[in-house]
């Protein structure tokens, strides 16, 4: 058993006539490997939250960037609507769930309404 620990792991384990002998230096050499196992965790550790650095720069790009899109076309459909629509928005906004539904339908342009068709029925 000890020498398959020793093979694996490296590491010495003492028997029970061995115990004097090697006690001092298989503690060191138990917490040289601990210490080496704490530095190499803390390194992925160190390169996964690199990454997840990056990942959050790169999202928090393009959320600015759709921000900015977006408060230009706010402007642009403010200075295309009348004041009419302009005056429902402070009551738009003390109800925020109807907001964007009015907001939608502010923003698409009228359908024309087309009557029904009536089917072609030819009489027998």
């Amino acid at each position: 058993m000890n020498s398959l620990a020793t093979s694996v792991f490296s590491i010495a384990i003492p028997v029970d006539g061995d115990e004097d002998s090697a006690s001092g230096g298989g503690v060191v050499a138990i917490d040289n490997k601990i210490e080496q196992a704490m530095d190499l965790v803390k390194s992925h550790l160190m390169y996964a939250v690199r990454e997840e650095v990056e990942v959050l720069k790169e999202q928090i790009k393009e959320l600015v960037e759709r921000n900015s899109l977006l408060e230009r076309e706010n402007a642009l459909l403010k200075s295309l609507s009348n004041s009419d629509q302009l005056s429902q928005l402070p009551t738009q906004q003390a109800n925020p769930g109807s907001t964007s539904q009015q907001q939608a339908v502010i923003a698409q342009p009228p359908q024309p309404t087309q009557p029904p068709q009536q089917p072609n029925v030819s009489s027998a």
